[in-house]
């Protein structure tokens, strides 16, 4: 019989397990399995956006507490996981849908929003995800190239005709870009009630412009709108998957209808519950982000190298030349880069981690750029 787990399932499962045996020492002692999925010491990871600092210390305990409750569905985490986010967010609790990560909000907006005749139109790069899960309802997907600047071209965007989503990745990975508040704004007003609006903002806490904004306050304005969040950033919760969409009560439950049972595990919803009341964990990962960010800054400067501004904890560096074969080399020397984006192929992205590893970076960078 063909086993049913996803990848991202198995990941779940693993992620539980190796917290569980960082937790409980000698359960790792017994598990060599577990032993075999921690990082290398000496590999710098700098190739997936991740936070490197860590979950809270306030999540860490509620997860080790909730490994009790294991055997119990998460249904009363989730509501106290739902009320905490309106009230952060100044909505009612029938405005939130947890997701696992902000993924599966991207896709049961796909599946509920998008198909035969429902165009998925998005910004080009943006982050592929949702196009891979419109292209699995038989939507139509429309690319619009992003402005000179990065940003989100919206003129053309409403050009489009019989989008059933548009998707704003605001800031836009993979180029750490943002759209300004003003034109995101003009646009918000333009856009056809029956075309539905989904603006991620995955990366919103380490933005530092006056030309940006949540657009979670114009939810009141818009029914058509909706915001995606995630806890796999600012707060350092890749692994265990967590994440929610905000919007109005009806869209909520068109959404709803296409998602599975208790999505979101109980050590996940434990961790977001506690990261929420840790008031330092937000301050102090922007703040590390962006000192570390700007001593990157610094030595690509000294360098001659440019980069697209990052509003984000990640970068794309202007290596003037084709990227694959620096990628290839960087992974020579330990140090793991993004991918290759086919419409930027002379760019490079970087994860901004430690100031450890950003300083192994830059020796990495000077030695294959040399």
């Amino acid at each position: 019989m063909k086993s049913s787990l996803s990848r991202r399932g198995f990941a779940k499962v693993l992620s539980a397990g190796a917290a569980y045996a960082a937790l409980n020492p000698s359960f790792a002692m017994s598990a060599p399995a577990l032993r075999l999925v921690s990082s290398s010491p000496t590999l710098v990871r700098l190739n997936s956006n991740e936070n490197p600092y860590g979950p809270s210390p306030m999540a860490v305990k509620a997860m080790t507490d909730a490994f009790s409750l294991a055997w119990r569905y998460p249904d009363e985490h989730e509501g106290m996981l739902v009320d905490a986010l309106a009230k952060l967010n100044g909505v009612s609790s029938d405005q939130i849908l947890l997701g696992s990560g902000s993924s599966e909000i991207l896709k049961v907006a796909a599946a509920a929003l998008t198909g035969p005749g429902k165009k998925l139109l998005v910004g080009h790069p943006t982050f592929e995800a949702i196009l891979a899960y419109a292209a699995v309802a038989g939507a139509e997907i429309v690319k619009t190239n992003l402005t000179s600047d990065y940003a989100h071209d919206l003129p053309k965007m409403l050009a489009e005709k019989n989008a059933g989503l548009i998707y704003i990745c605001n800031p836009n990975n993979p180029t750490a870009s943002i759209t300004p508040k003003a034109e995101l704004r003009a646009f918000l007003a333009k856009v056809p009630p029956q075309t539905i609006v989904l603006v991620d903002e995955a990366y919103h806490h380490y933005v530092d412009s006056n030309d940006y904004e949540s657009v979670i306050p114009l939810i009141a304005q818009y029914p058509n709108l909706m915001v995606a969040r995630t806890f796999s950033k600012i707060y350092s919760m890749a692994g265990l998957r967590c994440g929610y969409c905000v919007a109005r009560p009806e869209l909520i439950q068109r959404l709803r209808a296409q998602q599975a049972w208790d999505s979101v595990n109980i050590m996940a919803l434990v961790a977001a519950i506690a990261s929420l009341q840790d008031a330092g964990q937000v301050e102090q990962g922007h703040r590390r982000n962006t000192e570390v960010k700007n001593f990157v800054y610094s030595e690509l400067d000294k360098s001659g190298y440019k980069y697209i501004p990052s509003h984000a904890n990640f970068m794309m560096i202007d290596l003037r030349r084709e990227v694959r074969p620096v990628i290839d080399a960087m992974s020579g020397r330990n140090v793991q880069v993004g991918r290759v984006f086919p419409a930027m192929p002379n760019f490079m992205r970087v994860t901004v981690g430690t100031r450890p590893q950003m300083e192994a970076f830059v020796s990495a960078f000077h030695a294959v750029m040399s």
